[in-house]
């Protein structure tokens, strides 16, 4: 008989959008994606231990804004995976956040992930790589990317996934701003600000996916884009201040994360993103800042 082990932990990272190309609205309310997601290496850690019930604990920066109920996408991870093979999900599901809190850089879809990966271990489902997948499709866009890291592409609303090469490492610069921004309200937003216009079908650059592969990051600049940056930037005009902070500091581009409001810094090298960082910590237009490289693994036994 297989002894289980008493605790398990998994290390997922945060991750960055280098494009976010949006889609019209679907009739299901979401919106199709051409989205190439870089993991980058800030980290939460997750640990699961056995329990009489279900259970969510939460430490770090900002923990008091996670959900430490059933809400929790972590916790909603651990019921996936144990109604697939007839468990009950006692559990104690315990997040050490060093992700951004409702920062656009995908920390609570870690945490589904990193739950999914620990609970798999700690019970000893056996699930393939594909079931787990599956779960994390199901619980939202970004969480699959969070299992797999490095680099891909996602299609649908991002959960179909494509693994891209990566050709070196990449220097990253994250300011984190006050408070969080909410996802859906971003898209309603962009979708307001389009109006009636057409809206093309969402595809990636062939230039920034050449840029990722050959590690050139000069090229990567010059093709990162958002689609999401201009409702985040209406719903949260401060963002501007911050953006041109970086890049005045020497950043080779500036962009919105993902939904934001955490904004994010491509340097030539380590050197330059310290001086960004510099800059950006003295310039008052942001919270805190973090220096961190990419591509990162996905979600890691520890």
């Amino acid at each position: 008989m297989t002894r289980r082990p008493a605790s398990v932990t998994v290390r997922v990272p945060a991750k960055v959008n280098v494009q976010l190309a949006v889609g019209g609205p679907r009739t299901d309310g979401f919106h199709d994606l051409a989205n190439v997601f870089l993991a980058v290496g800030l980290y939460d850690e997750v640990t699961v231990t056995p329990a009489e019930e279900l259970r969510i604990t939460v430490a770090g920066p900002d923990a008091g804004q996670v959900p430490a109920d059933a809400s929790n996408l972590a916790a909603r991870a651990a019921v996936a995976l144990a109604a697939r093979h007839g468990l009950e999900p006692r559990v104690h599901i315990h997040i050490v956040k060093d992700i951004p809190v409702a920062g656009g850089m995908a920390g609570g879809s870690a945490d589904a992930a990193g739950a999914l990966v620990a609970c798999d271990a700690l019970w000893g489902t056996g699930a393939s790589r594909e079931e787990l997948l599956a779960i994390c499709a199901e619980l939202g866009s970004d969480v699959p990317f969070s299992l797999v890291g490095g680099a891909a592409l996602g299609r649908g609303r991002g959960e179909l996934l494509e693994p891209l090469e990566t050709g070196g490492t990449f220097h990253w610069v994250f300011a984190v701003a006050d408070g969080g921004l909410s996802t859906p309200e971003v898209y309603r937003e962009c979708d307001r600000l389009r109006g009636d216009a057409a809206v093309p079908e969402p595809e990636a650059s062939p230039a920034l996916l050449e840029a990722l592969r050959t590690g050139d990051a000069v090229a990567l600049a010059a093709s990162l884009a958002n689609d999401l940056q201009p409702a985040a930037l209406s719903l949260r005009p401060s963002l501007a201040a911050t953006l041109a902070a970086g890049a005045e500091a020497g950043a080779l581009a500036a962009l919105v994360s993902g939904s934001g409001p955490t904004t994010a810094f491509l340097a030539k090298d380590a050197e330059s993103a310290h001086a960004v960082a510099v800059a950006l910590a003295a310039s008052g237009t942001c919270r805190t800042v973090r220096v961190t490289t990419g591509p990162a693994q996905g979600a890691t036994l520890v």
